[in-house]
């Protein structure tokens, strides 16, 4: 996908065809990170507001949190960004992906402002809520411990 590929002007154009002929928001996160990709943040937060909120699920309101955080730290507006993510669905979403990818994001973006141990405290809760297994948050936080392992010492360990 073009996306994956960071081909983000291709997957753009995809993206809003699928949305056309589908009217589904479901494709709405990936659409405004292309605009983030391109270099256009504030166009990625006008993609995400021109959406109503209260009717989407709680899943995809988080991925779209997710991309307005992002678009805020890449107009360097760090604390704008942190705010974003201080939202109910940081503790109220049940474990899971969409849950646990809300505190990571929320940890990257203390450790980014240097709030180290609350970065820390973060990742440890996206670590425990992801029960699917979909993030790194587990070995982020060997990281934050300063416990990181290489694949070649984990052989020798054999």
């Amino acid at each position: 996908m073009a996306y994956q590929s960071g081909n983000f002007a291709e997957a753009l154009t995809d993206l809003r065809a699928v949305r056309r002929m589908t009217g589904s928001n479901s494709l709405l996160p990936l659409i405004a990170d292309c605009e983030r990709g391109l270099g256009k943040p504030q166009k990625a937060l006008d993609t995400i507001k021109a959406v109503a909120n209260s009717k989407l699920s709680p899943e995809l309101r988080s991925e779209l949190l997710i991309v307005s955080a992002g678009a805020r730290a890449d107009m360097g507006k760090l604390d704008a960004a942190i705010v974003t993510l201080q939202v109910p669905e940081l503790t109220k979403l049940p474990p899971g992906t969409p849950r646990a990818r809300l505190q990571y994001a929320y940890a990257d973006l203390l450790l980014t402002a240097g709030r180290l141990n609350e970065a820390w405290e973060w990742m440890e809760r996206a670590a425990g809520s992801d029960i699917d297994g979909d993030t790194d948050a587990a070995e982020r936080c060997e990281e934050f411990a300063g416990i990181s392992f290489t694949e070649e010492e984990l052989d020798s360990e054999d």
